[in-house]
Formats: structure tokens, C-alpha cells, sequence
């Protein structure tokens, strides 16, 4: 046998090996199950409501109002509608949602927060739902994912990070974050009504948001609407939280009063049309004028300050510890 055709041999050798190898990795590599929320599909399954799978499990693409979902489709029949399900590569799912999330523009710690950030949270989630339909949604119920898109940095990120998830006491967390904490981070029971020992109020600097400060201009029937009451006559502030935040306001109407949570009201509204809880307001010419800053609930890292402390020269086990202190971090035993 001649050497070349013995060289030829081995790399068929190696190549099938590698093959193998492949194969076997991506078919126990672990995944995360994502219900797709968005304009098309934009209900939750009831508790209890009857689904039946329409088909068996595609692996391909769906494109739902120009946005590419990849990964094992599943398209399930309820009472109320039809859902999506996809089963997407866990590591390729933290990197589609800091993308979402924060984008690639940002300091490589940053978004090596934001990954090990959006790790954790992915896998309490799918540890908690585990026998559930999905684990986890693709809106702001949850974290962000808008389908298959790759960005080298972010890539980078996520990969030199791979695994890495925060503990508590050998747990993995509920890391809550949001965009903007607008100089003061919040209480989780003050939003969620839980308390957690890594969870403390911090005062961060996110300067550089685009949410720094914010105001809107809210007709008073918009609010009638979405709070199902009529005749407003005034809008104040009843209660504040323990940081400072509006907890509770008091609308007034031509028939009583109704209280009701900001948090709650940020909901009815829309996350977007009213960006944080912490607000002024004022009734002007049939309107409720907010003025404010921040945007999102407050709890956990803020994004915009940790984008700062990384212009700053701190990395990202530096910015975790910040915002979760107490917390370890660990590699989850599923990571492959």
C-alpha cells in the first residue's frame, strides 16, 4: 500500500469520525422550546385549553412577518387559535436574544453580561417549565428572541461565556434585568411580589439611554379604555415604592374612585407607551401628561449602566457581581 493511499485512508477515517461526532453533538446538544409571539401568533395557551399538534415536527425555517424562525417547527391547534412552537440549539437561542436584546454595537463585556444574563434566565425558565408545551416566550414576557440572526461579536460573546449561568446557593436564579433602571434599580417585590437575597436596590449610572428621561402625553380616553373606566376627572398618585417608584394611583371619576397598581397600568397601557413606573404626572386640556425616566420594571441589571461600566474598564464578572451579589458563576451541567 502506498503512502499517499495511506494518507487518504486516515483522513476518510478522521473525517467519518468527525461526522460522527457532529452527529451525535447536535443530537443531544440541549435545546429550549420558545413559543413565537408576535403579530401573526400572539396568544398564550390557556391553563387548561385542549391543543391538538397540527402535522408532525418540521425542521426548517418559518418566516412570520419578515422575521426567520429556525430550528424543529411545531404548529399546535387550541380553542383559541393556532400556536408556534420552535426547538432551537440552547446556545444559538442566548445568542439570537442579546441580539434582540442590546444588539452588537456594545462593549464586549457588556455583552458578555447580557449573555450569561440571558443564559440564566433561559434555563430557570426551561427548568421550571420543563413539562410544558414550551419554556419560554419570544416577547417582553419573557426575553426578546426575533429569530435566526448572527453577528460575530455577539458570537464571541456568547461562545467565550458558553455555559456560564449565575447561582445562588448552587441554584441557578431568576436574573431579572431590564433596559433602564434611570439611576436607581427597584425591589422585585415591589414588582414581582417575591423578595430574593441577591436582589438589592442599587444606584447604577445609565446616562448615555436614550430613556434617561421620557415624557408622554396620554389622552384621558385612552386611559378610560384601557382601565375600563368613564369620566376621568383627575389621575394622582396614591403610593410610592420603598426606591422611590409610583406603586399605586388613584383615578378619579364622575361615579368614584378606582386604585390601581403602575405596574398594572404600564401593562393595560403598553410597555412601550408608558416606559417606566417612575413618573410624575399631570392633567392637561383632557390628557394626563407623564413625565419620567427609566424604561422597563427596574429589577436586576440594568442594561445601560452595565454598557457604561464596561466603557469604564470593568468586565463582566465585575458587572454581575454588581447588580446580583451573592451569586456565582457556574457551568450548568447541561452545556455540551
Amino acid at each position: 500500500m502506498s503512502e499517499n493511499s495511506s494518507c487518504k485512508k486516515y483522513a476518510v477515517f478522521i473525517a467519518a469520525i468527525f461526522f460522527i461526532f457532529s452527529f451525535l453533538f447536535n443530537a443531544y446538544a440541549e435545546t429550549i422550546r420558545v413559543l413565537i409571539l408576535e403579530e401573526s401568533f400572539n396568544k398564550i395557551p390557556e391553563k387548561n385549553e385542549y391543543l391538538e399538534k397540527i402535522g408532525e415536527k418540521q425542521k426548517g425555517e418559518l418566516l412570520a412577518n419578515g422575521i426567520h424562525y429556525k430550528g424543529d417547527i411545531e404548529v399546535w391547534q387550541g380553542t383559541n387559535g393556532l400556536y408556534v412552537i420552535a426547538e432551537i440549539p440552547f446556545e444559538d437561542y442566548v445568542k439570537d436574544v442579546v441580539f434582540a436584546e442590546v444588539g452588537s454595537k456594545w462593549e464586549v463585556e457588556a455583552l458578555k453580561a447580557q449573555a450569561v444574563v440571558s443564559r440564566t434566565y433561559a434555563l430557570y425558565h426551561k427548568n421550571a417549565n420543563g413539562k410544558s408545551l414550551y419554556h419560554i416566550t419570544s416577547s417582553v414576557l419573557h426575553q426578546v428572541y426575533k429569530g435566526d440572526i448572527f453577528d460575530p461579536a455577539i458570537a464571541t460573546a456568547v461562545e467565550k461565556t458558553a455555559g456560564e449561568v449565575l447561582t445562588y446557593e448552587g441554584k441557578i436564579i431568576e436574573a431579572f434585568y431590564h433596559s433602564t433602571c434611570g439611576g436607581k434599580t427597584e425591589l422585585p417585590d415591589e414588582v414581582f411580589g417575591k423578595s430574593f437575597p441577591f436582589l438589592k436596590s442599587v444606584e447604577p449610572v445609565c446616562e448615555t439611554s436614550p430613556y434617561k428621561l421620557w415624557d408622554r402625553r396620554i389622552p384621558a380616553a385612552e386611559i378610560e379604555k384601557a382601565c375600563n373606566v368613564q369620566s376621568i376627572k383627575d389621575i394622582i398618585i396614591k403610593t410610592f415604592t420603598s426606591t422611590g417608584r409610583v406603586n399605586e394611583l388613584e383615578i378619579i371619576t364622575e361615579t368614584g374612585k378606582t386604585t390601581i397598581k403602575a405596574t398594572e397600568l404600564r401593562r393595560l397601557l403598553g410597555w412601550q407607551r408608558l416606559p417606566s413606573t417612575s413618573f410624575t404626572i399631570s392633567k392637561e386640556n383632557g390628557s394626563v401628561f407623564f413625565e419620567g425616566k427609566g424604561y422597563g420594571h427596574g429589577v436586576g441589571l440594568c442594561q445601560w449602566s452595565a454598557l457604561e461600566m464596561a466603557g469604564k474598564g470593568m468586565n463582566y464578572k465585575d458587572i454581575l457581581a454588581y447588580f446580583y451579589p451573592g451569586t456565582k458563576i457556574r457551568i450548568h451541567e447541561g452545556h455540551k
